[in-house]
């Protein structure tokens, strides 16, 4: 017999869930404790890791300190025996290099330099073959009805202007083609996939710039560069050369002779990678990243980071502690939640590529969404000190409304500005490209960088724990918290653009 008080009764049940859930989620947020914060960051930036640079004993002590955090909150690693992913790396200096296109003899750093180490190998006689600006794209392509097969390609930097002074493939914009932190690699792997053995580039630009660099790591008065160390990284030569050599090397049929000898010293850092798994959606996962290194000491002084990038890295620590909190209470998030710091982010963003480009722990097209967090707990001095009480955003709503919308409706419990002036991925200060989501980005995941400014501190020994906001960089992690948290507890998957 059906009582006529169900329905009374269902919607009782059902408020009383709702406040239950509600309250979960309020008391996973009010986790997120100033002191605790504070407490983290003063251990994590403090001398004892040396600045935790790539690689160092300081930043195995950093690594060692995530893991045991994870382990403390009952947080299992992502992969099935270790939270620590390996990544390859080398330092370089200058190649073992001769080089003769037909008659003409090139000097390294007189007339090229060698852009990627790799690999170690004779070139004898090989064709090259002129390729316009090396562009395979569905508005513009140099590479129609050409054949680059077994030969060398040559190509110029940048992208072609129609009569109009317009780009044809982004109209008044520049593409990624032309993107300096994108050119090469985009025109590398295309001239790699139609089948040629390497690429030179004629661009003074970027022949200038990473001649620049690699003179200067060269002479042993800076770093040695930096790059990954896998074969899959390495079996593709890319040689940028000036352009006063711009007639001579677009002419087709030309023969080339190299010999090719990398210099390069091999060791490994870690990525650290913990997980939630999702109680519904276990196999759909949203992605937090922040860097764990910072720079090497210098001059006897020690270059603590505490916010470039322990702010990112505490943050993420305590938002793992909400997470955990929330479960205990009885709320687990719909979708898995994926904490990954990433390596050498200061030497190149290779922690972060090595995880997207070569061994992605979990599938990239499962992956919902990136929030990263670098640089978010200090002020931007071009602000003034008036309101401090902001955050910017970078990259919201450039792959997916759904991940703009759910972080303005998060940012309900933060009450924070919300600044997008760098918001644009042709924004002159690049920080689209500048941290880790970037790797995220490329591969068509939507992603936050959630990030507080430059300041005169940034990269330098005055960068310590003791000059934190920490009212408004708890916020900026609450913030986060609830981004993540509407994105993993949603009924759908955000949709992209």
């Amino acid at each position: 017999m059906k009582s006529k008080f169900l329905f009374p009764t269902l919607v009782f049940i059902s408020v009383f869930f709702s406040f239950g859930q509600d309250k979960i989620l309020m008391d996973a947020s009010n986790s997120i404790k100033i002191d605790e914060l504070k407490e983290k960051l003063y251990k994590y930036s403090s001398d004892e890791f040396e600045g935790r640079a790539t690689p160092s004993k300081g930043q195995k002590l950093a690594v060692e300190y995530l893991v045991n955090h994870y382990k403390n909150l009952g947080i299992p690693s992502l992969k099935d025996d270790s939270y620590l992913q390996a990544v390859p790396l080398q330092l370089e200096i200058k190649p073992d290099i001769s080089l003769r296109i037909s008659d003409q003899k090139f000097l390294y750093y007189q007339d090229y330099i060698s852009y990627a180490n790799g690999p170690d190998k004779n070139y004898n006689s090989v064709e090259t073959i002129f390729a316009g600006y090396g562009i395979d794209d569905e508005n513009y392509s140099d590479y129609s009805n050409l054949d680059v097969k077994g030969k060398i390609v040559v190509a110029l930097g940048g992208e072609p202007l129609d009569d109009n002074e317009n780009y044809f493939i982004n109209g008044k914009d520049k593409s990624k083609w032309s993107n300096s932190r994108e050119e090469i690699s985009l025109k590398r792997s295309t001239a790699k996939n139609n089948g040629a053995l390497a690429l030179i580039i004629i661009d003074d630009y970027l022949y200038r710039r990473y001649k620049s660099r690699f003179e200067y790591s060269d002479s042993g008065r800076g770093e040695k560069r930096m790059a990954l160390g896998n074969d899959e990284e390495n079996n593709f030569q890319v040689l940028l050369f000036s352009e006063k050599h711009k007639n001579f090397l677009s002419k087709n049929g030309l023969n080339l002779n190299m010999s090719f000898k990398k210099n390069v010293e091999s060791f490994t850092a870690d990525n650290v990678a913990a997980i939630i798994k999702g109680s519904e959606f276990p196999n759909e996962y949203v992605i937090l990243t922040a860097h764990l290194d910072h720079v090497i000491p210098r001059n006897g002084e020690i270059y603590n980071g505490a916010d470039d990038n322990g702010s990112g890295t505490v943050a993420m620590l305590e938002i793992a502690e909400s997470f955990a909190l929330a479960k205990q209470l009885g709320k687990e998030p719909k979708r898995s939640i994926v904490f990954l710091h990433v390596t050498a982010e200061e030497r190149g963003l290779l922690g972060s590529k090595y995880y997207t480009d070569y061994e992605p722990l979990v599938p990239l097209k499962q992956t919902v969404a990136n929030l990263n967090m670098d640089m978010m707990g200090r002020a931007d001095p071009e602000r003034g000190i008036r309101n401090l009480n902001y955050v910017y955003i970078i990259g919201s709503d450039i792959l997916s409304d759904d991940l703009h919308n759910i972080n303005l409706e998060a940012n309900n419990f933060a009450n924070l500005e919300l600044d997008f002036r760098y918001n644009d991925i042709n924004d002159p200060n690049q920080f689209y490209y500048r941290s880790d989501h970037f790797h995220f980005v490329k591969n068509n995941i939507p992603a936050i960088f959630y990030f507080s400014g430059t300041h005169e501190d940034y990269h330098q020994p005055g960068d310590t724990a003791d000059k934190i906001l920490y009212e408004p960089y708890s916020k900026r992690v609450k913030l986060i918290f609830h981004t993540a948290w509407g994105l993993a507890n949603r009924d759908e998957r955000i949709k992209l653009k």
